[in-house]
């Protein structure tokens, strides 16, 4: 045990904790609550950094996870897996492919560990579940008491209910039980669209298919858009990319070119519009069909910095259309294209999708590049329709205005107080946007 900092994957947020360890079981995280509680400190368990908010800062004990990592139990007639909370996304989905399984749904990428992922809200597009906190169907958690919980449907309800989006202010997660179903195929169709194709059929294509992602290049009228479909067909009829269109497009293009791209916009900031209008232009149409983790998740290499919104779905071309007027007005260069998805409700009470369908916007710069301005300038509009800001990346909401944003948020306070009455597991972010 000893002390280190640590700051996350965008170099947003940095911990300096008075001391840090590795938990290998549950008794070592009970032990690290015991030492906070008496020495009357906090401690947080960190993930892999992919938050940009400073969510899992503590400058108390911070746990890693790195000793908590694995699937230790799986119920084919249940259709669950259960995994050691530490576990990144990117080990669960290749373990769950050689068990011949695969989660509903998931983000756009698999670096964050499943702790981390379900605590902050991540979430896909589309889907019969769009986040994956609705997958969740039980959970071992050390309280900020040091009590050890676990919650099913049958057991604790109220815990599972509220813990699936949870910002770790419940208790620090151990284990996550998650709903899967047998491995499937899953077909993608990229190609480019202008903004009034795009946008213009959006109500279409949400409803057409199954997962829809769209890319918008600002300063532009140029979209990339991506339906990914089921496919009703063996495993062995799979399309994948080839090793080298697969290289080319996701290493070399996606990244590497990418990176080479953003730098230069970053030194030159007049040439961002015409860089954006050639990327928009040479992008090619491609189709391919693999498993779900190798379509619906990539790499991400360059660095960024990001806040994402949640705006109810029947609002989403309306905010669009004045984000894209509050773009066109301002004096900024965004060299980052802007994600759009689309979601189904859930019942997840602090997800941003509870209770309506959502349309998701993700806003993105540079890592080195300050983002106050460009986000502090489309947030008001996201805001004015009623958005939602993702947990795990920037905004500048506070308690005040987000409790009336969600309509449990009351019963996410009381069962805070219940679990953590000493606020053991709090820290800044926690009191920022949940109070003290």
């Amino acid at each position: 045990m000893g002390a280190a900092s640590w700051s996350n994957w965008a170099g947003t947020a940095t911990a300096r904790p008075a001391t840090t360890s590795t938990p290998r079981d549950v008794s070592d995280v009970v032990a690290a609550v015991d030492r906070a509680r008496a020495g009357r400190s906090t401690v947080r368990m960190v993930g892999t950094g992919h938050s940009f908010t400073d969510v899992a800062v503590t400058d108390g004990e911070l746990l890693r996870p790195d000793g908590l990592v694995g699937v230790v139990d799986v119920d084919r007639a249940a259709m669950t897996v259960t995994v050691l909370a530490g576990t990144p996304l990117k080990v669960l989905n290749v373990e769950l492919e050689r068990l011949g399984l695969s989660l509903h749904n998931m983000g756009d990428i698999a670096e964050q560990t499943v702790a981390g992922a379900v605590s902050t809200g991540t979430h896909g597009s589309g889907g019969t579940w769009a986040g994956l906190g609705a997958q969740v169907v039980g959970l071992e958690l050390v309280t900020g008491t040091g009590e050890v919980v676990v919650a099913t449907r049958a057991e604790n309800a109220d815990v599972l209910d509220l813990a699936r989006v949870s910002l770790g202010a419940l208790g620090i997660l151990t284990r996550v039980t998650l709903a899967v179903e047998p491995l499937f195929l899953l077909e993608a169709v990229e190609q480019p669209m202008t903004w009034d194709e795009a946008i213009g059929s959006l109500d279409e294509l949400v409803a057409e298919n199954h997962h829809v992602d769209l890319h918008w290049f600002p300063h532009t009228d140029r979209l990339l858009t991506k339906r990914n479909n089921r496919l009703d067909a063996d495993l062995d009829e799979a399309r994948p990319l080839g090793r080298a269109r697969g290289w080319v497009d996701d290493e070399l293009l996606a990244n590497t070119v990418f990176g080479g791209v953003v730098a230069l916009g970053n030194r030159a900031p007049a040439l961002v519009p015409a860089l954006n209008r050639v990327a928009s232009r040479v992008l090619s149409p491609r189709t391919f069909s693999d498993v779900p983790h190798r379509v619906l998740t990539s790499p991400r290499r360059v660095r960024f910095r990001e806040m994402e919104y949640a705006v109810p779905r029947a609002a989403g071309p309306a905010v669009l259309a004045e984000v894209r007027r509050t773009v066109a007005a301002a004096d900024w260069r965004i060299g980052f294209p802007v994600e759009i998805r689309a979601a189904r409700a859930d019942d997840v009470p602090l997800s941003t999708a509870y209770g309506r369908d959502s349309l998701y916007l993700a806003f993105h710069v540079p890592a080195a590049v300050d983002h106050t301005a460009y986000f502090g300038g489309v947030e008001p509009v996201l805001r004015a329709h009623d958005g939602r800001p993702h947990w795990g990346k920037l905004h500048t909401r506070t308690a005040a205005d987000l409790v009336p944003a969600y309509p449990r948020f009351d019963d996410f306070l009381a069962l805070r107080e219940r679990l953590d009455p000493d606020r053991v597991l709090a820290n800044a972010y926690t009191r920022r946007v949940l109070g003290d």
